[in-house]
């Protein structure tokens, strides 16, 4: 195939990552599959090359470790000192990325590249400081060893039992300009590590008999390898983007196989992955969904998703293009990828539909130049005769031919009018309009139909001789030959937009389908919610029967079905723990337990596998068929990712309500230890002096010492009787008996109680005469004005003013308690009636468990009333107001 307009045009995106990078330093990393292959010395060498030949070359930061021809290497290069931390007792020297960054060498080396900084650093890790040196336009020179890429981190320490901490992200390598492999075979290696020169002895003979084995040092050389292979090719595939080369170049193998539903598709799979062992290639499946993918059989849909399935058991990417012709995407997505090699098979087609539609193998030859073309062997048992789509649509009933009849006798009634009234030589385009609207609603076989009967009724009705199926004159029939000709290619031409209308439209609706999913889920927060969404719009999309299962309790439970009244087997269970635990589909259609009723496919994050979709077909003996399948999976990655964070949600809940109660429980102990045992002290103190001692104590002191011990007793039983009070509140048992309450009674009974209490400072009551009286319960609303009046107490300055005034404003009762004290402090309004708060005055906190306010606040309320807090406008001090509607019988 010729290379086209676009071919020959640069990758906009290619190049917009080459712009990208020239504003950005050069990364060259020098990466070896094992410590003391030479990295830092070959890394110092090429630094020496670049300050020979002019440039600012300073060291950043180089580790040595003792190696005397790598420490020979620093000789001659300029070394910026190191910042030193202070770290665990220990004085650590890490790299001055400020002083790098002030100095804006041209070049700066860069040992170590996964190491990991000292806490205090700007960044956590060492590549890091690399990137924002990039970032400011400074070339970096850097090293790693293979164990430190994130991707390989595991694979290493399956290797040698070791797991590396220390890692750097993939995408750093990838992002690297170059990337050079320090080679050394594990012989030269392992003689350098017995000869010192990696480690010291001791810690070499143990390196010897542990990581720097030769099975390990082989092992770890071929992963270094491949990866500088992986980077190499798509620095050549970055370069091929860039410059607009179709290739392929065939620096490396990659084999595509062309899967098609006829029956040798499973046998190019098979061939492919012979001919991709061979090469030692890279396999990738491809599969071209064309207009025709709508009409396939369930037969063939069966051996499409059955070559599907071979081809990733054998280990093959699995790649679906859509296209119009499959020739011309097989051979783009083989440049795209640099493939070499394309293998398809050769079916036993008829040559009618050769003529009809192509022969995708002939085509491959002719067109592509550069590529391998390998044809498959079809199997023995193919069918000899082509598949006959054309009948695969064709309309049984007689509607569409009786309509199409219809439809024609108007064109003809029309033509026959238009032939009276007015001269038109090309009457015969009047039967088009039939054909085509046939064609357009029906497809090709009736459209067929009308075009016959259109030929018939134009030789009757408009060649001479008239009303007979005769032609005399010879030019009509050539004019007849043509309309014919005409009709069938209309025919064909509108069947085939028919065909490719509706499968844009099933694309549309399951494009619409899946945005109507991705925003109904976007906003759910409750998990059962979200999950009866995905069963509901998943047997809607799918015609089938929809479970999720999810882990619980060792085991995997239901947790939405539809129709909800779905149920189970213990097969179906079965299979579906064996798809958990797995990590692959299993069930119906697929290789492990294929003769099970359900489909089960596990869904996942990037993290971890979250639930199970059971798929069961309503239709009986039927299988999701590909573009299902894809379906399936997009459905169920959306879903993946919203369960978990509906889950996540719901754990950053429990975290917060842990923490909250952790912190109250924090709270209360505090207030227990230091509030109640200074009460307990004091009265300790007074009895044990009064026992030990009382005969040496007058009657005053003695007076003394137990009004202390009952003064702090009374202290100890209200923080006991808060706490008590709180327990209430929060478990809900506090229920009013409300009566009527005078305010003025109200009030006088409060500052009765608290009287020992506000004894140090002036107090005052001010009741207007007109306040109706309360429904309230007596014995709470006298608890909240006590709190009320402990708190001004504890707050004001000894001597101090503390006033209570009882008012009506409109429809409530307001009790203000106001004191002189400094106030409240702007962080305190929002906090002051929390639990276990207590806001600080001046430089001490005062006593208390800081539950009085919360209490008095959950007491009004509970009455229907409201608590708030302010500070005084006339002067300094804080005001408390309770306010309490008035019954209407009151008013």
């Amino acid at each position: 195939m010729p290379a086209t307009a676009d071919d020959l045009r640069p990758s906009p995106d290619a190049l917009l990552k080459a712009a990208e990078k020239e504003s950005r330093g050069k990364h060259k990393i020098f990466l070896g599959a094992a410590p003391g292959v030479g990295k830092t010395w070959e890394m110092l060498s090429a630094a020496h090359r670049r300050l020979r030949e002019g440039l600012d070359v300073v060291v950043g930061v180089a580790e040595t470790h003792g190696r005397v021809e790598t420490e020979a290497q620093l000789k001659g290069l300029e070394i910026l000192p190191r910042r030193m931390v202070e770290y665990r007792g220990r004085t650590i020297g890490e790299m001055d990325l400020d002083a790098i960054l002030k100095r804006r060498p041209a070049l700066v080396l860069v040992d170590e590249l996964a190491h990991t900084n000292a806490e205090g650093s700007r960044h956590p890790k060492r590549y890091l400081d690399v990137e924002e040196l990039l970032a400011a336009g400074i070339d970096v020179y850097s090293t790693l060893n293979v164990q430190h890429i994130e991707s390989l981190n595991d694979v290493v320490a399956r290797i040698t039992r070791i797991r590396v901490r220390e890692t750097v992200p993939d995408r750093v390598v990838d992002a690297a300009d170059e990337v050079e492999l320090i080679d050394l075979t594990p012989a030269d290696l392992i003689a350098r590590l017995a000869q010192g020169k990696v480690y010291v002895r001791d810690q070499a003979q143990r390196a010897l008999r542990h990581y720097f084995s030769p099975g390990n040092l082989t092992a770890l050389r071929e992963l270094a390898l491949r990866r500088t292979a992986v980077r190499v090719d798509e620095q050549m595939r970055s370069y091929m983007r860039e410059h607009a080369i179709a290739g392929p170049w065939a620096a490396g193998e990659r084999v595509i196989v062309c899967l098609d539903p006829g029956p040798g598709a499973s046998n190019a799979v098979r061939a492919a992955k012979r001919s991709a062992d061979a090469l030692d290639a890279e396999l990738i499946a491809l599969y071209v969904e064309t207009d025709r993918h709508a009409t396939l059989s369930d037969a063939e849909h069966a051996r499409l998703a059955e070559a599907q399935r071979l081809a990733a058991q054998l280990g093959a990417e699995i790649v679906t293009v859509p296209g119009r012709s499959v020739v011309e995407e097989v051979l783009a997505f083989a440049r795209s990828r640099n493939a070499t090699r394309v293998v398809v098979g050769k079916s036993r087609r008829s040559r009618w539909f050769e003529l009809r539609h192509g022969s995708v193998v002939d085509e491959l030859v002719r067109a592509g130049s550069g590529l391998a073309i390998e044809v498959a062997p079809s199997g023995e048992g193919e069918q000899k005769g082509g598949p006959r789509d054309w009948l695969r649509d064709v309309p049984l009933t007689p509607g569409p031919y009786l309509e199409g009849a219809l439809a024609t006798a108007v064109a003809t009634a029309i033509g026959v009018l238009v032939d009276r009234l007015i001269v038109l030589p090309n009457i015969s385009l009047v039967f088009v309009l039939p054909v085509l609207f046939s064609a357009a609603r029906y497809g090709l076989v009736p459209s067929l139909w009308v075009s016959a009967l259109s030929v018939a009724c134009f030789n009757f009705f408009f060649l001479p001789p008239l009303y007979q199926f005769t032609i005399a004159d010879p030019a009509n029939v050539m004019a007849l030959f043509l309309f014919v000709v005409v009709a069938v290619i209309a025919s064909a031409l509108a069947a085939r937009t028919r065909t490719q209308t509706e499968s844009a439209r099933r694309e549309a609706r399951t494009t619409a389908g899946l945005y109507a999913f991705s925003r109904k889920i976007a906003g759910v927060v409750d998990l059962y919610d979200l999950l009866w969404i995905v069963v509901s719009h998943l047997a809607r999309l799918l015609a089938a029967e929809i479970v999720v299962l999810m882990p619980e309790a060792g085991g995997l439970a239901t947790r939405a079905a539809f129709p909800p009244d779905g149920a189970l087997s213990e097969a179906d269970l079965a299979a579906a723990r064996w798809s958990w635990d797995a990590d692959r589909p299993a069930g119906r259609g697929t290789d492990t337990l294929p003769g099970g009723r359900w489909l089960f496919v596990p869904i996942r994050t990037s993290r971890s596998a979250i639930a199970v979709i059971g798929v069961l077909p309503k239709k009986e003996g039927h299988e999701l068929t590909a573009g299902e399948r894809r379906l399936l999976e997009a459905v169920g990655n959306q879903a993946a990712v919203a369960i978990e964070r509906v889950t996540l949600a719901e754990d950053i809940d429990q975290a917060r309500l842990g923490a909250e109660r952790e912190r109250l429980r924090s709270a209360m102990l505090t207030s227990v230890s230091h509030d109640l045992r200074t009460p307990l002290a004091s009265i300790i103190g007074a009895l044990s002096s009064l026992r030990s001692f009382g005969e040496r104590y007058d009657a005053a002191a003695r007076e003394e010492l137990l009004a202390t011990a009952q003064g702090e007793a009374e202290r100890l039983d209200r923080f006991v009787g808060n706490l008590l009070d709180m327990t209430r509140l929060d478990a809900g048992a506090i229920v009013p008996r409300r009566e009527a309450v005078e305010v003025g009674d109200l009030v006088s009974t409060a500052l009765r109680r608290a009287a020992p209490l506000v004894a140090g400072h002036a107090t005052s009551s001010t009741v207007s005469p007109d306040l109706p009286p309360l429904q309230l319960d007596f014995v709470l609303a006298e608890q909240v004005l006590f709190n009320l009046l402990d708190n001004a107490a504890k707050y004001s300055a000894p001597g101090g003013r503390i006033s209570v005034e009882a008012r009506r404003e409109g429809s409530r009762v307001e009790i203000v308690v106001r004191d002189e004290g400094p106030g409240l402090a702007e962080g305190d309004l929002d906090r002051i009636f929390d639990k276990f708060y207590r806001a600080e005055s001046g430089d001490r906190r005062r006593a208390g468990t800081g539950l009085g306010l919360a209490i008095a606040r959950g007491f009004v309320e509970a009455m229907g009333g409201t608590l708030t807090a302010r500070n005084r406008s006339d002067r300094s001090g804080a005001e408390f107001m309770v306010s309490f509607p008035v019954s209407p019988n009151d008013r």
